[in-house]
């Protein structure tokens, strides 16, 4: 015969409020426990850090001369001093978004027969910029001539030295790639170092930014196909296109061919007059107002630090605008002082300069 059983039978009712109570209490304290797990998970993800940016690029030895303007043919003009500083638009990109304060390394050839070379690594290393993947090769450093005027204006004339010698990509620098958080490039080095490593970058799902100055010839079409964003200024997008760059519709014009090609966002760098970002088909263009400098003493290595803060703010997450923003502030400041690299600001600068916008 079967025999119901209450289970008052078993638990009085004070019991059974005591065992509710302790059940509860005993489920509060699991629940704080594991709380406190996911949230030290949480913080220990959100103080992981960052993926790094790895650039590829030159490193130069620049000799500035300061001249009123330039000589005409035959002429001879006096400069008023000569001065050795770092640059090279690879090691400027590196020391300016490692000063900005992002993970940087930088992957360049620096010539063993060039006393300027301890010049360079110093002037990179003291920006915080990782040189554990550069290489030192045969020969001179790379040199670049900057004929200085004194409204700020400058030509310069490149002899590419290490940067243009042969050039060995071994297993650890496309292991550092493949973690990268972005690929940063421009055109003083030779262009198949470029194509195989957007091609390193694109296969491990890594973006990659090419700034358009070095060389004038066009830009091989395995190239553009890998580009996340190019970067030209007017001048430099004219040159790539073919098409004229003298007001803001030529130069959505131009830009949009570059799309058509395969790239997928251009950043045009229009100096005084701001920038021009197109960041995708179908995506209305971004226009950014520069921020004006109070005197323009030295542009060389502006448009370095312009790309190379963008890249920075892009992978700290920041919004187009924002970091169209955080991108001229870095450059207004580096137009108001001489030399390419000793005029890259630091991070704390460029947040106090927008503070005051």
């Amino acid at each position: 015969m079967h025999i119901s059983i209450s289970p008052q039978f078993y638990f009085p009712t004070p019991l059974r409020h005591r065992l509710r109570k302790l059940v509860a209490a005993r489920l509060q304290r699991h629940c704080a426990s594991l709380t406190a797990r996911l949230a030290g998970t949480a913080a220990n993800m959100s103080t992981a850090p960052p993926k790094p940016l790895v650039v590829i690029g030159s490193v130069n030895a620049d000799l500035v001369l300061p001249i009123d303007r330039l000589p005409k043919p035959g002429e001879t003009l006096a400069a008023a001093s000569i001065e050795t500083v770092p640059g090279g638009k690879g090691a400027n990109q590196a020391a300016a978004a490692a000063r900005a304060g992002y993970p940087t390394f930088f992957i360049g050839q620096f010539g063993k027969d060039d006393p300027n070379a301890a010049l360079l690594r110093g002037a990179l290393q003291g920006s915080g910029v990782d040189l554990s993947h550069a290489q030192d090769v045969d020969g001179p450093c790379g040199t670049a001539l900057i004929l200085l005027q004194s409204g700020g204006e400058n030509s310069i004339i490149i002899v590419g030295g290490a940067n243009q010698g042969a050039w060995n990509l071994g297993d650890s620098v496309k292991q550092l790639i493949s973690i990268a958080g972005a690929v940063l490039l421009q055109r003083e080095i030779p262009e198949p170092v470029n194509i195989k490593v957007a091609h390193w970058a694109q296969a491990a799902g890594v973006p990659v930014f090419l700034d358009a100055g070095g060389v004038e010839g066009p830009i091989a079409p395995e190239l553009l196909s890998c580009l996340a964003v190019l970067s030209p200024n007017e001048t430099e997008l004219s040159r790539l296109t073919g098409l004229p760059t003298d007001g803001e519709e030529q130069v959505r014009a131009a830009a949009e061919q570059l799309m058509a090609a395969g790239v997928k966002a251009v950043l045009v760098k229009l100096g005084s007059e701001g920038s021009l970002l197109l960041p995708g088909q179908g995506q209305p263009a971004i226009r950014q107002q520069a921020i004006k400098a109070q005197e323009v003493v030295d542009t060389t290595g502006a448009g370095d630090c312009f790309t190379a803060t963008y890249a920075v703010a892009v992978l700290e997450g920041q919004a187009a605008p924002q970091a169209l923003q955080f991108a001229s502030a870095a450059a207004s400041i580096c137009v108001q002082r001489k030399g390419a690299m000793p005029s890259l600001p630091s991070r704390a600068e460029v947040e106090e300069l927008l503070a005051r916008q």
